[in-house]
């Protein structure tokens, strides 16, 4: 009787903030279907009194939205593709190598999630500009813009990332050593038995990188911001300042755009959510 209630009690907070996180996407869906008349009365209007379904035909018709899904859709791709072949072979020879300074070196990369990203925002964009032979650098990086206002100037700065390493270092930990002395014996590489053995039983620690470097390269506003200059290289969360001027903000519009865009990342992390939360739980606990 007492679990019973116990496991009841548990459910009605797990339901309530359940809900509380639900509320505002639904509000978000519900103000995207308003009239202005309706966002801005002096009463708040939950439901709109006119289901306008246009605000989404009229959102996507403003600016190039072809071209801003595609530099965003790109731009997250290449970046997930990078970081996990990256992470993926530091995290291995973090875990499974033994060679000198390794504690050291990893140590020094865990660093990175100690910084927040606003102090290296203007040191990386120096970088960038000065990427010698780049964006009409010379030899010395000096001329040109480098990698600023690029696809690579979008991509570089996420591709690697600590986080990252540090979750497949402590999965590739739980193995016992005589994993890899039987591939030793059985003739494979350091290469093949990362390929062949370890790489296979990864794809928790695959997944959950993914829906974390997709949401984020996906969801990032400040470095686009700074790093790009035209409209062709726009992404979608910089496309949302056009539904804003200096008297006003279109809610109705923006709310539209913002809930088509977020509907990549909810599928994403549909497909990705049983493997996500059982990566984090099991890179948690080993080693």
């Amino acid at each position: 009787m007492e679990d019973t209630k116990s496991k009841l009690g548990l459910s009605v907070i797990v339901l309530i903030f359940a809900l509380l996180m639900l509320f505002p996407f639904v509000l978000m869906v519900l103000t995207s279907l308003k009239t202005m008349g309706d966002i801005m009365a002096p009463q708040f209007i939950f439901f709109p009194e006119t289901w306008v379904w246009h605000n989404y035909v009229e959102a996507m018709s403003r600016g190039k939205w072809g071209t801003y899904f595609f530099n965003s859709v790109f731009v997250t791709v290449i970046t997930v593709i990078v970081s996990l072949l990256l992470n993926s072979i530091a995290g291995y020879s973090f875990g499974r190598l033994n060679f000198r300074g390794r504690d050291v070196l990893f140590l020094i990369s865990l660093i990175g999630l100690m910084i927040p990203p606003q102090v290296t925002m203007i040191p990386v964009f120096l970088i960038l500009k000065h990427i010698p032979l780049a964006g009409g650098n010379d030899l010395f990086g000096q001329g040109g813009l480098g990698w600023i206002n690029s696809y690579m100037g979008l991509i570089a700065p996420y591709v690697a990332g600590s986080f990252g390493v540090f979750l497949f270092r402590q999965f590739y930990l739980g193995f016992p050593k005589e994993l890899d002395d039987a591939a030793k014996i059985d003739g494979l590489t350091r290469v093949q038995t990362f390929l062949y053995i370890y790489v296979p039983v990864s794809k928790p620690i695959f997944a959950t990188l993914v829906a974390l470097k997709a949401t984020q390269s996906w969801n990032e506003y400040t470095w686009p911001l700074i790093v790009t200059n035209t409209d062709e290289m726009k992404t979608v969360q910089l496309a949302l300042t056009m539904f804003r001027d200096e008297t006003q903000v279109q809610w109705n519009l923006l709310m539209s755009a913002t809930t088509l865009i977020i509907l990549p990342l909810l599928i994403l992390f549909l497909f990705t959510q049983k493997y996500f939360v059982e990566g984090i739980v099991t890179s948690g606990i080993k080693g």
